[in-house]
């Protein structure tokens, strides 16, 4: 039988709906919630017990729409606040986890790269991670603080001197260091792929975290028999704590499309 209710997505801002877009293909008869913290955000900058208390927001909000799962499409939140997950009645998914099992299996020399917010790369989640799965791997960690500003100002050509040289100064020591594998390690930074894999070169892979936690999640919904095998148009809901100027903008790059503004609805976080 058809598990209709939607599926419910969160990220600090609009990166996340990166993760929406490989979940829709992956899952193209699943409806789904997302939400996105445009007005608090980054919360890669914010300290430990303030992004957690956003995650337990944010994950209120979506079980009000009544969702059947729960997915962080946010690398901070995955990295910090994951422990949230036992508060739910629902299963949940970061994007730690699977994305760091990818790279593993995707490393030839087992040297890897990783890049995030300030606050998950200070959290080394993706490290233990790794250490766990295969411990003689090399990590080499970088924050990237303005990739999140710049994909939220809609600053994504690779081009454009100022998204070319910030990228090149965060890359500098991951380069030096010979990595053949990349974590994307926060879900802005899959926009800015063309320009970072411009400067990794071609013999560094991008592992891209929406694309494994969709395979990820759509594995476990299957397991858990709650995929919805109806053939009725799915819904998609999207819910925003401010919209910006650029909203629209940015929207339509992240998701591959046209995002039609006035079906996106502004709420009150901190009044959930």
């Amino acid at each position: 039988m058809a598990d209709n209710r939607p599926i419910g997505v969160f990220d600090s801002g609009l990166g996340g709906l990166t993760v929406l877009r490989e979940l829709e293909k992956e899952m193209p008869n699943e409806n789904f919630v997302y939400f996105g913290d445009t007005s608090r955000v980054p919360y890669g900058s914010k300290s430990n017990a303030t992004i957690r208390q956003y995650a337990l927001q944010d994950e209120k909000f979506l079980l009000s729409k009544n969702v059947k799962y729960i997915i962080a499409a946010c690398g901070t939140v995955s990295a910090v606040a994951s422990d949230t997950a036992k508060e739910l009645p629902v299963k949940f998914m970061g994007v730690v986890e699977n994305t760091a099992r990818d790279a593993v299996n995707t490393t030839k020399t087992k040297k890897i790269g990783v890049i995030g917010t300030t606050a998950t790369i200070n959290n080394k989640a993706y490290e233990k991670y790794i250490s766990k799965l295969c411990p003689e791997a090399e990590v080499t960690s970088v924050d990237c603080p303005l990739f999140v500003p710049l994909v939220e100002a809609g600053w994504i050509e690779k081009d454009d001197i100022v998204v070319r040289k910030t990228a090149e100064r965060y890359l500098t020591t991951i380069i030096q260091k010979k990595v053949d594998t990349l974590i994307l390690g926060c879900t802005h930074y899959p926009v800015l792929s063309e320009v970072i894999g411009d400067i990794m070169g071609e013999s560094v892979t991008l592992i891209n975290a929406g694309v494994t936690t969709a395979k990820a999640v759509k594995a476990e919904l299957k397991s858990l028999d709650l995929l919805n095998d109806s053939t009725n148009k799915p819904k998609r809901a999207l819910y925003v704590s401010d919209k910006t100027s650029s909203f629209s903008k940015v929207a339509k790059i992240l998701l591959g499309g046209e995002v039609d503004e006035q079906s996106v609805e502004q709420v009150d976080i901190t009044k959930i």
